[in-house]
């Protein structure tokens, strides 16, 4: 399905895109891909947002997953739980992560699935932050080809950090981008949820929690 979604895009047919998209957000092999990814694979699957829960047993996942694909109220996003951790190259700089609950985190991976292979059809080629199946080996592998030899493709390189990147995407510009696609709504109550920090919640007005999906 993924693979139909990216050769439609690829195509410019949106209107099949949209419509495989709809056959991924309600596919039960999607959700259980989804809940085996949050509960299996990432990283944070032992830290629970707002309302604590994990899924750490088999009944438990299969419960949740169950909870994913049969959900029969309205979707409402809860806000996400603010941790700090330790930052990368600093003994002092701590990052914030935004933990969503479990039943956000597992809802994200199925948008995911679904909204994924539209946009890998459309980003350049020598794109490498943020998608699947790349890396930063990837990205020196590239580097390396263009400037070694006698004649280099490319003879500099910049090095560059945009600060607080995640904290000042604006939501307005990523629901545009998102146009029609079905679970625009979800995307957008996750965008607005707000974070609970010390036991109080604040507004998100702008920017993106790093630490969903």
């Amino acid at each position: 399905m993924r693979q139909r979604i990216f050769t439609a895009s690829k195509a410019g047919d949106l209107a099949r895109v949209r419509s495989l998209q709809k056959l991924m957000l309600r596919s039960r092999a999607n959700t259980l891909v989804s809940v085996r990814r949050v509960t299996e694979r990432n990283a944070g699957r032992l830290t629970g947002g707002v309302d604590g829960e994990v899924a750490i047993t088999p009944e438990a996942k299969a419960k949740l997953a169950t909870r994913v694909q049969r959900q029969t109220e309205p979707f409402k996003a809860m806000p996400v739980r603010r941790v700090y951790i330790p930052k990368r190259g600093s003994s002092t700089k701590r990052r914030p992560l935004g933990i969503p609950v479990i039943l956000d985190r597992c809802h994200q991976a199925r948008v995911a699935s679904a909204l994924e292979p539209e946009w890998e059809a459309q980003f350049e080629p020598r794109s490498y932050g943020f998608r699947p199946g790349r890396g930063c080996h990837d990205a020196i592998a590239a580097i390396y080809v263009n400037a070694n030899g006698k004649s280099p493709k490319r003879t500099w390189a910049l090095d560059a950090d945009l600060a607080s990147a995640f904290d000042k995407l604006a939501h307005n510009h990523i629901l545009q981008m998102l146009g029609t696609f079905p679970a625009r709504e979800m995307v957008k109550q996750w965008l607005k949820a707000g974070v609970v920090e010390d036991g109080h919640l604040s507004p998100t007005e702008d920017g993106v929690p790093q630490g969903g999906k």
